[in-house]
């Protein structure tokens, strides 16, 4: 399969401070200081990051903000040049066969032998692994049993994805790399897509995404992290991140004089005080919460002054 192409920064890199953090433990992936530079693009800047095992990441950020290029480091397929890295305990710019099975690659263009069935692909590469999954379990858990038969000439591009996913995981991989993986997908079959996943993160695989769907991020991630020219602005949490920069909650209510609606960064407050104004329940009582697209777009903004 072949490799992305990488995002580089297309213009000048902003000065940001990069985020502080602590180990997690167990951690599938830990970077610190990880650099990378194609003369005269500063790519990454000085990244560090931790994802646990069994969490879902994603890491998020423009066009150029580095993402393919820490990823295919993190994968093995790029030199850096410097930082510290570990992907399952092995650097991967070191790591041999026995570690590589260990881990599963869904990138955003696969080439393949398009007369192949589904089948005789998905049995194929599980001779590549000394302990892969069964080819026929496999097919069906990404929902493409009833098209094993077909050949792959013949699927739509969200069965294909599906056998992308399938290829990516017959290796029973403990980290899997899905990189914009619902690119093209019409609504329906992008949700049919994250049940996918979900049921791989429910099974104990640990999965980091790139995603430039936001909605895609905020459903399927435990975690964050928004790289902007070359440097993690922030990762964690949607809800930490958006404490982290501050972002109101719209509370609304119906009252004497009709709708109100206030934005505060302390909702709990306000609701306990319109409880006791009421004496009770709050007439029509609204909570909207910033959402990541919300927080995404306030991190990248500041992050490019």
């Amino acid at each position: 399969m072949a490799v992305a192409a990488d995002d580089m920064p297309a213009g000048a890199i902003a000065m940001i401070e990069p985020v502080e953090m602590g180990r997690i433990p167990d951690s599938a992936v830990r970077v610190r200081n990880l650099r990378k530079r194609y003369e005269p693009i500063v790519a990454l800047d000085g990244i560090d990051l931790d994802i646990a095992r069994g969490e879902v990441f994603a890491l998020l950020g423009p066009n150029g903000a580095g993402k393919t290029t820490a990823v295919e480091i993190l994968e093995g397929h790029r030199d850096r040049d410097a930082g510290e890295v570990e992907v399952l305990g092995e650097d991967p710019a070191g790591a041999g066969r026995e570690w590589r099975s260990r881990i599963g690659i869904v990138l955003q263009t696969a080439y393949d032998t398009a007369e192949l069935t589904v089948a005789e692909s998905v049995r194929h590469f599980a001779r590549y692994y000394p302990s892969s999954r069964d080819p026929d379990e496999t097919i069906a858990t990404v929902g493409l049993a009833g098209r094993a038969d077909s050949r792959i000439r013949h699927l739509s591009p969200g069965l294909r994805r599906r056998l992308d996913v399938a290829l990516g995981i017959i290796g029973a991989p403990e980290l899997l790399f899905l990189d914009e993986p619902t690119t093209g997908f019409d609504p329906e079959a992008r949700k049919q897509f994250w049940q996918l996943v979900k049921q791989l993160a429910n099974e104990g695989t640990t999965i980091l995404l790139t995603t430039h769907y936001l909605e895609e991020a905020e459903y399927l991630a435990d975690r964050v992290g928004v790289l902007v020219n070359g440097k993690v602005v922030a990762a964690g949490e949607l809800s930490e991140l958006a404490a982290a920069r501050r972002a109101t909650v719209t509370v609304s209510w119906r009252g004497p004089d009709g709708r109100q609606a206030v934005q505060t960064s302390a909702p709990t407050k306000l609701i306990v005080e319109l409880s006791e104004r009421f004496g009770g329940e709050v007439p029509e009582l609204g909570i909207v919460r910033p959402t990541l697209e919300d927080t995404y777009f306030d991190l990248v903004e500041g992050a490019s002054r």
